[in-house]
């Protein structure tokens, strides 16, 4: 399976990356059963492949933190700019991953499904320490 990965500059967090994207849906005046748009300069050339289950999954501040499911892609024309775009559509849910450690890049990159990490379940904490874990779950930060 192949899959998109992406840089979430200025994002600290997955629940900061939900409200940054709430914003911008509602900047963009987005209804609220569209998918989120992520803007790029280029469209991929393997849109095909991408859309047979792929996702984009979203560097947080030099680690992947989550993803997002690809619906489609749109290309079009910045008449002021001039230059073409790429609009990436992904589902709203953002699903959590177990962290990995990632260079910066710039723009986006494929990212073969073999290299993905794997999804966390509700209460998983990735490899936190267990001991770290449980107390952060008793002061109720978890």
């Amino acid at each position: 399976m192949l899959h998109l990965i992406k840089l979430a500059v200025g994002v600290d967090d997955l629940a900061h990356m939900k409200k940054v994207q709430a914003v911008r849906r509602k900047q963009r005046r987005q209804g609220p059963r569209t998918p989120h748009w992520v803007y790029t300069r280029h469209m991929p050339k393997r849109v095909d492949e991408l859309l047979q289950g792929g996702s984009l999954y979203w560097v947080v501040r030099g680690v992947i933190r989550c993803r997002q499911e690809l619906v489609g892609f749109e290309e079009d024309f910045d008449k002021e700019e001039a230059h073409k775009y790429c609009r990436i559509q992904v589902k709203r849910t953002i699903i959590p991953t177990a962290p990995r450690a990632c260079r910066a890049f710039q723009g986006w990159r494929y990212f073969d499904g073999d290299d993905a990490p794997p999804d966390l379940s509700r209460g998983d904490t990735g490899d936190m320490p267990k001991e770290m874990a449980d107390e952060l779950r008793r002061l109720g930060l978890l």
